[in-house]
């Protein structure tokens, strides 16, 4: 199984259409779209887990196709390395003192 990034969503989309227009090309296990934390409004983007197959398909004809007047990113999803909790110090670098 594969999870899918999908970005530039329309902020009127709901998971029932994406799971629809994913649909089109197998079989949608999971749609998640993301939510901003402090408002609860739409983010414009989210993830949809297909099997392999179907995700691939999802991928050549979906991305850059228009939903709501906005071209579609679709892409496998990349992990995203787990941040440490609190604190500027330790952890993650990058700063100097």
């Amino acid at each position: 199984m594969k999870k899918l990034y999908v970005g530039n969503l329309p902020f009127s989309a709901t998971e029932d259409e994406v799971t629809q227009l994913f649909g089109q090309h197998g079989t949608v296990h999971s749609v998640a779209l993301i939510n901003d934390r402090e408002t609860g409004r739409p983010r414009g983007f989210g993830f949809v887990e297909m099997d392999d197959d179907a995700a691939m398909a999802a991928i050549q004809a979906l991305d850059g196709q228009e939903m709501g007047g906005r071209p579609l990113r679709v892409n496998e999803a990349q992990e995203r390395p787990r941040r440490g909790g609190g604190g500027g110090y330790g952890g993650g670098g990058g700063g100097r003192w």
